[in-house]
């Protein structure tokens, strides 16, 4: 068996109309310290935003994702977080925010392999 390192994930919601509350998943935020590894993996269900709001914005909520994408990536697509570490850009991803794209609570487990694990989580939690 091989060597597991522990790591850390949050749902990504969405939530298209806060004051009533309903929220469905839409992606999963991975960190794993001992691998310096941070990642999303996102996956949008139009049809279950539509029946949340038919007046949502998908074009928005969509971008949304894809810069919690970039953040985590690193590089330019990262903006003012392109120079910090792993940990540091998770955290500030997790950070609560009353937008229609928000953080759940953060969740620990073992893995082998942080990147297959943000897989196995989209498809188990999102999908």
């Amino acid at each position: 068996m091989s060597e597991r390192d522990v790591f850390e994930y949050a749902l990504l919601r969405v939530v298209p109309r806060i004051e009533r509350g309903e929220c469905f998943n839409a992606g999963v935020l991975v960190y794993c310290r001992a691998k310096s590894f941070v990642a999303a993996r996102t996956y949008l269900d139009e049809g279950k935003l539509r029946a949340l709001d038919p007046e949502a914005d998908v074009a928005g909520v969509r971008a949304a994702l894809r810069a919690v994408e970039g953040v985590c990536a690193g590089g330019k697509a990262a903006g003012q977080a392109a120079l910090d570490d792993a940990g540091r850009r998770f955290r500030w991803l997790i950070a609560p925010r009353s937008t229609v794209v928000q953080p759940g609570p953060v969740h620990t487990g073992l893995t082998a392999d942080p990147g297959a694990e943000a897989e196995r989580l989209l498809t188990l939690l999102v999908r």
